[in-house]
């Protein structure tokens, strides 16, 4: 996901973002685990995005 869409996303749905990527991570962590996992490089980018909303989120708190 870009920075753009994440800056135009409310807090809320900010908060609803990062649910839905920690049950995918949890998902590809239980894959990885099992030897199922076809590509490893997302666990990387879900962990980058998730950085990215938090940095986001930090930071319209810090304006509103």
């Amino acid at each position: 996901m870009k920075v753009n869409e994440l800056n135009e996303m409310t807090i809320a749905e900010l908060d609803q973002q990062l649910v839905d990527i920690k049950k995918e991570q949890f998902n590809l962590k239980l894959q990885q685990v099992s030897g199922q996992l076809e590509n490893p490089t997302r666990i990387k980018q879900l962990r980058r995005t998730v950085a990215r909303i938090k940095t986001i989120q930090n930071a319209k708190k810090v304006e509103g």
